[in-house]
């Protein structure tokens, strides 16, 4: 007597793990190119591999929009089950090789890339004292690209200076975690010699400015203009560590959030100019639930919101 079979559990039965691996990178990278690159395999096999995993499945993963790939509601449920199994297989690797028992909880964490590192590290600490340990995963990048990963599950949670703008083809939260003023800081001897009559001072004092396009960059910008006072230019910078250690050396005067005034002090050897309460720069936390379940995650907000930007 033959035994009737379910199609649907033979399509199952020839799912191949590497074809689920090549769509994962395909995702995570953004484009068939991109991950050929990465797996070193040409564009023909990886395309031929994705289409062997959708008869396999018996489902289009993607969808064409434009000139790019994306995915469709089947292709994002695939993708947030293979980012689950390979983060799996990495951890079971970790803990034979190193004896390690049990796996943290994974905070998958976007960080704009206008964000100093200070800020970064004060927002996110809180996540690492919590009693159930917690590995964090941090992916740095232009906010609009991050907040686009957050609707494949690609990430828990975006941190920036910004909330997520119009050109995010996402339906995204942005959760408010504070404010606070800009401080106006450089070495010890420029920071002295046009400490008196501050911000007046700072008219042709040498600068060093954030790129434009930057939410600092505008805020400064504008600031200026009102004040009636012109810095002299000295660089512009895209990466914030840079500039602080170009500021560092005494090339000019910088500003950084008031909230790692103390922080950068310290590191840089850098000294208060003076402050300014009037230019308010805010942080979010952007994510795909309004109510927010992660409990990293919610204790970054609330750690945020109680002592990092309280005052």
């Amino acid at each position: 007597m033959l035994e009737h079979r379910d199609p649907r559990r033979n399509r199952m039965r020839r799912l191949n793990y590497h074809h689920l691996h090549y769509f994962w990178m395909v995702v995570r990278e953004g484009t068939v190119a991109r991950a050929c690159a990465r797996l070193h395999l040409s564009q023909p096999t990886i395309s031929g591999h994705l289409r062997s995993l959708e008869a396999a499945l018996g489902a289009r993963l993607f969808a064409r929009a434009g000139r790019t790939l994306a995915l469709t509601d089947a292709g994002r449920e695939v993708y947030r089950y293979a980012d689950e199994i390979f983060a799996l297989g990495r951890e079971l690797e970790e803990v034979v090789r190193d004896g390690r028992p049990a796996r943290p909880t994974r905070l998958l964490v976007g960080v704009a890339d206008t964000l100093p590192k200070e800020i970064v590290y004060r927002l996110i600490e809180p996540a690492l004292a919590l009693p159930e340990p917690v590995r964090v995963v941090c992916e740095h990048g232009p906010p609009d690209d991050l907040v686009a990963r957050l609707a494949v599950n690609a990430l828990d949670v975006v941190l920036a200076d910004a909330p997520a703008g119009p050109a995010a083809k996402v339906r995204a939260f942005s959760h408010l975690l504070g404010e606070c003023g800009l401080s106006f800081m450089g070495t010890p001897a420029l920071a002295a010699a046009h400490r008196h009559g501050f911000p007046r001072s700072l008219d042709g004092a040498p600068f060093l400015l954030p790129a434009e396009g930057t939410v600092l960059r505008r805020s400064l910008d504008q600031w200026f203009e009102a004040q009636g006072v012109w810095p002299r230019v000295r660089g512009e910078f895209a990466d914030p560590g840079v500039l602080k250690v170009f500021g560092q050396n005494g090339t000019g005067l910088f500003a950084v959030r008031t909230a790692v005034e103390a922080e950068t002090e310290r590191q840089y050897g850098v000294r208060l100019l003076g402050r300014v309460e009037s230019i308010r720069e805010r942080f979010y936390a952007i994510s795909v639930e309004r109510r927010l379940n992660h409990p990293a995650v919610v204790a970054i907000i609330a750690a945020a919101r109680e002592r990092l930007f309280a005052n």
